[in-house]
């Protein structure tokens, strides 16, 4: 039993790593987006990005199944959805680095899984208890803080980071929801070539050619789109998804440290208090869905 216990602890231990891991280079690669999107058409990022991960996708599909078996899908018009949803996302929060800092952005962004909450009754038809309330009230609070409405530090443009974290929220559920009957490999496909064509279809008239300087960038991109991908799924052969969660808030702590070193944007009290609120918050109400689960 101890072997067993000390084996478990190391794979878990291991899983936490590679989240880390996948958390800083997402942060890297946002500071780049926010390096390139000063003067690049967002559509031509998402080309790049897309293209990248639809080619990962389908080398991925034909190793762990095969590609006839990834494109079957027990709920295609939900795939359909979730997939749009989640280009989407990636436009709105890439739109919102050209206006806020990387720490506004990524504070306003973690607030999805607590729209998820608020959301899961009305899509997913799952009861969410007084505690779950509480803990979406306290993250609408933290958020209210970000934002500060009708405050002279309110910048309008946070409402497109805002705007990412619902269409993610949404995502996050039909991802639930499609889980029951199709597999990680069907659901990851379905995103990549969806998001590909979409990409495709509004990234190819909005093409110009990229500087010398930015190439090398868009390189780096694509690259890190694909290194974090798998470290995630490395991690969650190690780890359940469940005890991972915790630790991708590491991505807003990862994502402000590049923002200070890289954009020397040091996040003020409001955002820095709100952005603790709304972890507090998310934190507490993966601990009580935790506590339910038998």
């Amino acid at each position: 039993m101890s072997v067993l216990m000390q084996v478990t602890s190391e794979n878990s231990r291991r899983g936490i790593l590679l989240c880390l891991l996948a958390m800083l280079v997402f942060a890297g690669q946002d500071a780049i987006v926010k390096m390139l999107i000063q003067e690049m058409a967002v559509t031509q990022l998402l080309l790049v990005r897309y293209w990248a991960f639809a080619v990962f996708a389908l080398i991925y599909a034909h190793y762990n199944g095969g590609l006839m078996k990834a494109v079957r899908s027990a709920h295609p018009r939900l795939q359909l959805l979730r997939s749009l949803l989640a280009i989407g996302e990636v436009a709105l929060f890439n739109l919102s680095l050209r206006y806020l800092g990387l720490a506004e952005a990524h504070a306003l962004l973690a607030v999805f899984p607590l729209l998820a909450i608020a959301l899961a009754g009305p899509i997913l038809g799952e009861h969410v208890g007084w505690q779950r309330r509480l803990a979406v009230g306290l993250g609408f609070a933290g958020t209210l803080i970000i934002l500060r409405p009708g405050d002279a530090v309110f910048r309008p443009e946070a409402l497109i980071a805002l705007s990412a974290a619902l269409a993610f929220a949404v995502y996050n559920l039909l991802t639930r929801r499609v889980s029951r009957g199709d597999g990680f490999t069907t659901s990851m496909l379905y995103m990549a070539l969806v998001g590909c064509v979409v990409a495709t279809a509004f990234g190819l008239p909005a093409w110009r050619a990229p500087t010398l300087q930015e190439w090398p960038l868009l390189g780096v991109i694509a690259a890190t789109g694909i290194t974090a991908h798998l470290l995630l799924i490395k991690a969650l052969e190690y780890t359940p998804a469940s005890l991972l969660q915790p630790f991708n808030y590491s991505l807003l702590v990862f994502a402000t440290l590049f923002g200070v070193v890289v954009f020397g944007e040091f996040p003020d009290f409001g955002t820095l208090l709100g952005a603790s609120v709304v972890i507090l918050s998310g934190l507490y109400a993966m601990s009580i869905a935790r506590s339910r689960t038998p």
